[in-house]
């Protein structure tokens, strides 16, 4: 993905070069001001660095006629700018994984499990249960299948950012307490279950009629997924970094 960046960005114009890193500054520019403005109000950074993209997307200056002529097209479509948006999150969710304490203590488990029935299954629960009333028609899509939009509903309803509440505890500095571990190891949890319910959401998107078979590769290996990145893997890296032969980690621990 790297070598195909760079050869976009060797093939860019002047112009859309200059618009794309007009379009950069304005974005990193204004994120770092509306931050700091939210700090001093006490509230989060990241609300304000949020707020940012709202302020120069669609919904604020992107409806401008000068403001899209100028930069509009560069922040809509830029793979460069996807390329940093990627690897800001990758690099935001490995600051939060290293900074995080262990998750899922047998200490903390049953308080973990109570939390995500209440504060995930509760809200999920409500949103199959209104979602038929909420849902017109028109909305369901060329298949006509009702029942994967009311699971992607119930979805919404129930979701929480990891990357968000992550960075909040980031920016409060509280990402090493015991109040960080227990939301992040709910939101883990809860990122778990709703992706198996989109995983089933997809699969009934594509036919008006569930395929049994299909749904159940994408459970399994939804499943499989999550499960190797919770426990296997996670050995498997700690042993690598304690190897005597492995003098990156030596030399270089970020690396």
């Amino acid at each position: 993905m790297g070598i195909t960046i760079f050869e976009h960005i060797q093939s860019m114009s002047n112009s859309s070069l200059t618009s794309t890193l007009f379009a950069l500054l304005l974005l990193v520019g204004l994120a770092q001001l509306l931050g700091a403005l939210f700090v001093r109000m006490r509230q989060p950074k990241v609300i304000g660095e949020i707020l940012a993209g709202i302020v120069l997307g669609p919904a604020l200056l992107g409806r401008l006629p000068f403001f899209a002529g100028l930069v509009g097209s560069a922040m809509q479509k830029s793979d460069v700018l996807d390329f940093i948006y990627w690897l800001g999150l990758l690099l935001l969710m490995f600051l939060s994984g290293a900074e995080t304490q262990q998750l899922f203590t047998r200490e903390e488990r049953r308080e973990v499990g109570w939390l995500t029935i209440v504060g995930t299954g509760l809200p999920f629960v409500i949103g199959l249960v209104f979602g038929p009333a909420l849902i017109r028609p028109s909305l369901e899509g060329p298949n006509g299948n009702k029942v994967s939009l009311i699971i992607i509903l119930a979805v919404g309803v129930a979701v929480t950012s990891v990357p968000v509440v992550s960075k909040i505890f980031s920016d409060l500095k509280i990402l090493h307490t015991r109040f960080a571990r227990l939301v992040l190891g709910v939101a883990v949890l809860e990122d778990i279950v709703l992706w198996l319910a989109l995983a089933i959401a997809t699969t009934a998107a594509g036919k008006r009629a569930i395929d049994p078979k299909q749904m159940f590769m994408h459970l399994a290996l939804t499943v499989a997924f999550f499960g190797l990145g919770l426990t296997v893997v996670p050995r498997i890296v700690k042993r690598i970094n304690k190897a005597e032969g492995n003098f990156l980690a030596k030399s270089s621990p970020v690396g």
